[in-house]
């Protein structure tokens, strides 16, 4: 079952957002992108911050894990943007067909 995986990004504007997710559904590197509100804490250039975002989480085969890494490192507006991939250890057998028939 580990030839799905979810990849996880972040973003805090829409626009740069909705072309990174276009651009990831047109190249049919992911079969399906859900986009939630998210309130961020982290560390950055020796400062605790705190943002609004939206957290992205594309569902995708782990074979494209390059390809969608290298189109949101093309498009994303962040210095570092959060780049994670997570496996699909299990699921609906149904659900996983459904993206191995539309992811490319």
């Amino acid at each position: 079952m580990t030839n799905y995986c979810v990849i996880v990004t972040t973003f805090s504007d829409d626009e740069n957002g909705k072309t990174i997710i276009n651009a990831l559904l047109e190249q049919r590197l992911a079969a399906c992108v859900q986009v939630l509100p998210i309130k961020s804490y982290y560390h950055w250039k020796q400062k605790i911050n705190c943002d609004q975002e939206q957290q992205v989480i594309i569902k995708t085969k782990t074979a494209l894990f390059e390809q969608v890494k290298a189109v949101i490192e093309q498009y994303h507006l962040y210095e570092t943007p959060e780049i994670i991939q997570l496996p699909i250890t299990n699921g609906s057998v149904d659900y996983l067909s459904w993206i191995e028939q539309t992811c490319v």
